[in-house]
């Protein structure tokens, strides 16, 4: 199995670096705040990160031609944004916005690439 298609590569990936940028964004608040953003923004990239790689994986014989390279990448950030932002709030994240502005940006040039990949491998 390539680490293109890993399950473990993706979601690890998602967990370090998300939850990493999510300590950064909010490290002027007095701890566990910025902690807290980071675990929970860590869980949430892994989670969101190994459910649109399904998502695209799914998607990618059944839908063909431009609607296929655009339609995937907009449900992934519609996704990424109504989940992130629920439990960003529901944990008390202080600087959501900050937050969210990399991981969504993130999510959505994630499977804008990982689809165009798969629809254009050898």
């Amino acid at each position: 199995m390539s680490l293109l298609r890993s399950n473990l590569a993706h979601m690890a990936g998602g967990f370090v670096l998300m939850g990493g940028w999510a300590v950064f964004a909010n490290a002027a608040h007095p701890m566990p705040a910025p902690l807290v953003s980071g675990i929970a923004q860590g869980v949430l990239s892994a989670t969101i990160t190994l459910a649109l790689k399904a998502v695209i994986e799914h998607l990618l014989p059944r839908i063909s031609g431009l609607p296929g390279l655009i339609l995937p990448p907009l449900a992934c950030a519609a996704i990424s944004i109504t989940l992130l932002s629920l439990a960003h709030r529901a944990v008390g994240t202080p600087e959501i916005a900050a937050t969210l502005a990399l991981p969504v940006t993130v999510a959505t040039s994630y499977a804008a690439l990982y689809n165009y990949r798969l629809r254009h491998a050898p």
